[in-house]
């Protein structure tokens, strides 16, 4: 991973890994906990339907966004989670026919200025890859984590809880995460609170 692209092979992969792959022309990008064998834990508003803004910003990420196939995923079929909130997908139903990238944690404040899109990378540690898949697990197996919303609740601060134990916090009328920021071209601070782990 570098300055321009943060892209890795799937062979590259390792349990606990915050992955993500760009949606509707790198409008916006999907995110997940990667935890072995295939499979990545996730956060969406529905299957296909990560964006949830109920805002005119859907009709136009929408309108563009890669379509799936119409032919159900074997694998993900025999799933019995709800197909929102905190679902788990094989790894080609969650990159939609888009890229693998890597989240990157702990860059140097000169890296993480020098990125030219938000939601790629952070200042913030990450605690051990186990502890990651852990948290991703015990928020499928409890259902938990809320209400999907892309500005203030959404995909990436999912997987930056499970990755690090802190939630963003608003700090105003939309959300801070990463892509929220970039998606609508604002300037926020971010600020966590540190959760108990799970």
């Amino acid at each position: 991973m570098g300055l321009l692209s943060n892209r890795i092979d799937k062979g590259s992969l390792k349990a606990g890994d915050h992955i993500y792959s760009w949606r509707v022309g790198y409008v916006y990008a999907h995110h997940g906990i990667y935890v072995g064998d295939d499979k990545v834990i996730h956060f969406t508003r529905g299957q296909g339907q990560e964006v949830g803004t109920g805002t005119f910003l859907d009709a136009l990420l929408l309108s563009s966004a890669h379509k799936r196939s119409q032919l159900e995923c074997p694998i993900c079929a025999q799933q019995t989670n709800e197909p929102h909130g905190v679902v788990s997908s094989c790894l080609d139903c969650f990159l939609a026919g888009g890229v693998l990238y890597c989240f990157e944690y702990k860059v140097s404040p000169t890296l993480f200025i020098a990125k030219a899109r938000g939601g790629t990378c952070t200042l913030a540690g990450s605690d051990p890859n186990d502890v990651a898949v852990h948290r991703a697990m015990y928020l499928l197996n409890k259902g938990g984590f809320g209400c999907y919303n892309v500005f203030s609740k959404n995909c990436e601060d999912f997987a930056i809880y499970c990755k690090t134990g802190r939630l963003v916090v608003d700090h105003g009328p939309v959300g801070q995460s990463g892509q929220a920021v970039s998606i609508i071209g604002g300037h926020s601070q971010l600020s966590c609170r540190r959760h108990c782990d799970l």
